[in-house]
């Protein structure tokens, strides 16, 4: 079992047991955040080099980076479910669980019953979980959808970059989308149980996940007639805002939000309060609409002041700014020294450093929890279901 935090009345899924036929990362992490609310979570791995995630990269001590943040607090076990006897040894743990949340490719999970009217013909108490790229029995049902593939079908792409330049986000934002709908989706249904007794599924796609969080565009093109375009650091609407370079080579992310914060920014900031009253920036529909020359305007100033000397300067006049912070130089930032921020979390290659989720409640979370090596909890999770049925 997972070790918990035991003080204070233990931790909000306590007792809850959830089965994860899982791979890569959407299902992961919705599994990953159940662990840390202390459900136990037993991974179903195949034989042949388990969940691919574990093979990404081997930066942390051997293992992945990516498995590192997705599968800590899990017990992983291996079944071949080509195989009909490790079949029913799953069906063993689905008789004995709350929750399945499982994210291979609907045809696959049809093929060895596990869509979800077989799951809940068999197992009517349990809650299943599906995540799939597009919505099972929809026109693209069938069609491979990693997360690059969903940023591009739902539209991120064209909102990202320059466009002269799209991008995809850095980070694989479909996956951790339909993973967070999983996830509230998972609690919801756990509460409707246990008010009720009647387990409802839930189902989410990536392409379904990801275009809710572009429902904002969506409905502004959709009403207006007109598509925002990729503005890098930009903002459509407000002018000053964007990252600008400081005579150290340091870049900052400024947002002004209205008039007296311009002509702060100006005269305080800047020493040029001859911008302030230049009548090419004298509104902010003025600014926005003149946004090259004005970008323009403030790169030269912004180069002739160091970052600290800016910095200082926006704080003094009350002005929002963010530092365009590098990976390198993200775990020093004064935030992740926070005291609790971290915790200890051992590996198959030795104890490192994890982040601590966040918005647990209580601020209680899962601690001890490990990632698994592969394969790891086989024979104990077997032998206790093969002891609870009463064999020997």
């Amino acid at each position: 079992m997972t070790a918990h935090a035991a003080s204070h009345g233990g931790l909000p899924l306590d007792g809850l047991t959830v089965v994860a036929v899982e791979q890569a990362v959407a299902a992961p992490y919705a599994t990953r955040r159940l662990a840390d609310l202390g459900a136990r979570v037993i991974k179903v791995e195949r034989p042949d080099g388990g969940d691919f995630a574990r093979g990404y990269d081997q930066v942390v001590g051997g293992e992945s980076s990516a498995f590192l943040w997705l599968n800590r607090g899990k017990e992983s076990v291996q079944l071949d479910l080509k195989d009909p006897a490790a079949v029913e040894d799953l069906h063993l743990l689905l008789e004995r669980a709350d929750v399945v949340v499982a994210n291979l490719a609907p045809a696959a999970l049809g093929r060895l019953g596990l869509d979800a009217a077989s799951l809940r013909q068999r197992h009517p108490g349990l809650i299943v979980c599906l995540i799939s790229g597009y919505a099972p029995g929809g026109p693209l049902a069938s069609k491979k959808a990693y997360d690059a593939l969903i940023q591009a079908e739902t539209g991120v792409m064209s909102l990202t970059g320059t466009p002269q330049a799209p991008a995809k986000v850095g980070v694989s934002i479909a996956d951790i989308a339909a993973g967070s709908h999983a996830l509230s989706g998972v609690l919801a249904a756990v509460r409707h149980r246990d008010r009720t007794g009647e387990a409802l599924p839930v189902q989410v796609s990536l392409f379904d996940a990801l275009t809710e969080w572009m429902a904002h565009p969506l409905y502004y093109t959709l009403h207006s007639g007109n598509a925002p375009v990729p503005m890098g650091t930009s903002h459509p609407a407000i002018a000053p805002y964007g990252a600008f370079t400081a005579a150290d080579g340091d870049s900052l992310l400024i947002s002004v939000q209205n008039e007296r914060e311009w002509v702060r920014l100006c005269t305080d900031v800047l020493d040029a309060p001859a911008l302030a009253g230049d009548d090419r920036f004298v509104s902010n529909t003025a600014r926005v609409a003149e946004r090259t020359a004005l970008d323009a305007e403030l790169a030269d100033r912004f180069a002739a002041h160091t970052s600290r000397t800016l910095t200082a300067r926006l704080d003094a006049a009350g002005i929002a700014w963010g530092r365009m912070t590098s990976l390198t130089d993200l775990p020093s930032h004064p935030e992740l020294a926070r005291d609790g921020r971290w915790m200890d979390t051992g590996t198959p290659g030795g104890t490192v450093r994890t982040l601590r989720p966040t918005g647990m409640p209580g601020g209680r979370t899962a601690e001890g929890g490990a990632v698994p090596a592969l394969g790891a909890h086989t024979a104990s999770v077997l032998a206790e279901l093969h002891a609870a049925k009463g064999e020997s």
